[in-house]
């Protein structure tokens, strides 16, 4: 139990010194991660892992969608 607090925390002060760009798919991709972490026994990894996965596939869709210019 105090592995899943200390990975809880090590996300939550990783999201508050990256910024809301910086986060962005990062806290989905370390639920996932982490969960299926924990399955292997490798929780922390697996978090760290999905959070990179995560910020990926949230960059890949940001490039993707059309800029729209502001007036």
């Amino acid at each position: 139990m105090i592995h899943h607090l200390a990975a809880a925390g090590l996300v939550v002060a990783a999201v508050s010194l990256g910024g809301a760009a910086e986060a962005k798919g990062c806290i989905k991709g370390a639920l996932v991660g982490g969960l299926a972490g924990h399955a292997v026994g490798h929780g922390v990894v697996g978090a760290a892992a999905g959070c990179a996965v995560g910020r990926h596939r949230a960059n890949q869709k940001n490039r993707a969608q059309p800029q729209q210019d502001v007036h």
